[in-house]
């Protein structure tokens, strides 16, 4: 990936982010998993995780050291942990709603729990959050160590996935401001990336 396109995927995984809680309802019951709003929210999120990937494998590009690659790797481990879980929520849970709500059967809602706790999808996507959170915090070290570019830039896309799995447990006001500090933090880098790249091809360089 160029600059430019590291740059774009930054921008465009960090206000995904925000839209993700944005639209996504507040509630999980049938009627918010079987609304339009549901699937919209969540599929912003799974295009937000790729494109996280994708950002820090090309923000290694740019740095070219060791650390940055393990944390393109650690990031897309994560990525791929994580993404089938919000597959399965997002029109997995969808498809139950609507027909919970179709036969008028609320008990139809309690596989939504079942799928949600089950040992092996909830440890995937605990697992996968975590290392999200591990391969970002990794790329701001790097970005901090690297000189190439400002040290702080890349903080805040770090501390966002880090505090993925934590910001679950607090009210929705909180998941809309995690989503912002993520949108913050990928156009932080978006922004600090381009200028780099200006900066490096001179004046009246593209």
């Amino acid at each position: 990936m160029n600059t430019r396109l590291t740059s774009a995927a930054f921008a465009a995984s960090g206000v995904l982010f925000l839209i993700y809680p944005a639209v996504r309802p507040s509630g999980d019951d049938a009627a918010a998993m079987a609304s339009g709003a549901w699937v919209a929210g969540h599929l912003a999120a799974m295009i937000g995780f790729i494109l996280a990937g994708l950002a820090v494998l090309g923000l290694h590009q740019v740095l070219g050291d060791r650390l940055s690659l393990r944390a393109a790797v650690v990031t897309w481990i994560g990525a791929g942990l994580t993404l089938p879980y919000y597959g399965a929520e997002d029109f997995g849970l969808n498809v139950i709603a609507h027909r919970s709500l179709r036969d008028n059967a609320p008990a139809l809602m309690e596989l939504a729990q079942e799928f949600r706790y089950g040992p092996v999808a909830v440890t995937m996507f605990a697992s996968g959050l975590a290392l999200l959170g591990v391969g970002t915090v990794m790329a701001a070290v790097a970005v901090w160590r690297s000189g190439v570019l400002a040290r702080w830039s890349a903080v805040p896309f770090g501390v966002g996935f880090a505090l993925f799995i934590p910001q679950f447990f607090g009210p929705y006001s909180l998941r809309i401001a995690h989503g912002a500090l993520i949108a913050v933090g990928g156009l932080l880098l978006a922004a600090e990336l381009w200028r780099a790249r200006r900066a490096a091809a001179g004046p009246g360089g593209r």
